[in-house]
């Protein structure tokens, strides 16, 4: 046998060792895709520490954010954050679970959300210069949002501090 057929052989034993070995390592949580599946049709998921958001869409119903504690397996009230004259785009979540930054559609034009739940209050952020946002991201400790903003038909990326 030649040395670069071992080699071969053994670079695809390895690969199939460690394919194998990701396969067996997934498991659902169960508990919390039953608690998912209720909710109904769902996207733009964001995970933080203990605490999921996503954009619920139910059957006949408009979509609204949603924030479920891990922990709990629950999801938790969001007061004063889903309009009835908006739809979200984008949501993130920081990992306290206590900032919410969101993207939404409201009146034709799109904006930039910051929602804290111990106060229970929304806050527009402005984009500057203007923009129209698509998708947020927020960092782990809740002090920095990155926003995907569309300006004369680029798309770029802006980081936002917030106090």
């Amino acid at each position: 046998m030649s040395s670069s057929w071992i080699q071969r052989w053994g670079a695809l034993l390895s690969l199939s060792l460690l394919l194998g070995g990701c396969q067996g390592g997934l498991r659902p949580v169960n508990s919390v895709n039953q608690q998912l599946n209720r909710i109904g049709s769902s996207g733009s998921p964001s995970l933080a520490g203990g605490w999921l958001a996503l954009i619920a869409n139910r059957a006949g119903a408009r979509a609204q954010v949603q924030l479920i504690d891990l922990q709990r397996g629950a999801p938790v009230p969001l007061m004063g954050l889903n309009r009835a004259d908006s739809l979200p785009i984008s949501v993130a979540v920081d990992q306290q679970g206590e900032r919410l930054a969101l993207v939404r559609q409201r009146d034709d034009r799109s904006e930039l959300v910051l929602y804290r739940r111990s106060i229970q209050a929304a806050q527009l952020l402005p984009i500057e210069p203007a923009g129209v946002p698509q998708r947020v991201s927020l960092s782990a400790d809740g002090r920095v949002i990155a926003v995907q903003v569309s300006r004369g038909g680029f798309w770029q990326v802006d980081l936002l501090e917030l106090p």
